[in-house]
């Protein structure tokens, strides 16, 4: 179960898999102030590939959060500032993949 909120500056985002944590499994994200920004990314076929983008682009400065998911090409980024988006194709291209844009 997910449950995502946006409002203005926060995100709150928990996961849990019996809707309430009481089993320890669950986790839970909050992110107060930051930028979340969804990136489309092609060429990533696999979890060794979300794993070569989320390492490139967790080390820009500001990052605080990143997620890639090869099934759907989609990178997932939190910052606290808005990020360059040539530092961040710089940063998919070292890793061997291609940034196509925003979302």
């Amino acid at each position: 179960m997910t449950a995502e909120t946006k409002t203005g500056t926060e995100t709150a985002r928990t996961t849990s898999c019996c809707g309430g944590g009481a089993c320890g499994t669950g986790s839970a994200d909050v992110q107060i102030g930051g930028v979340t920004t969804v990136y489309q990314v092609t060429g990533m076929t696999c979890g060794h590939c979300e794993g070569a983008v989320s390492s490139e682009i967790s080390g820009l400065p500001g990052v605080v959060s990143v997620k890639a998911v090869a099934s759907t090409g989609q990178l997932t980024v939190i910052s606290e500032a808005p990020l360059d988006d040539a530092m961040v194709r710089e940063a998919v291209d070292e890793a061997g993949y291609e940034l196509v844009g925003q979302v």
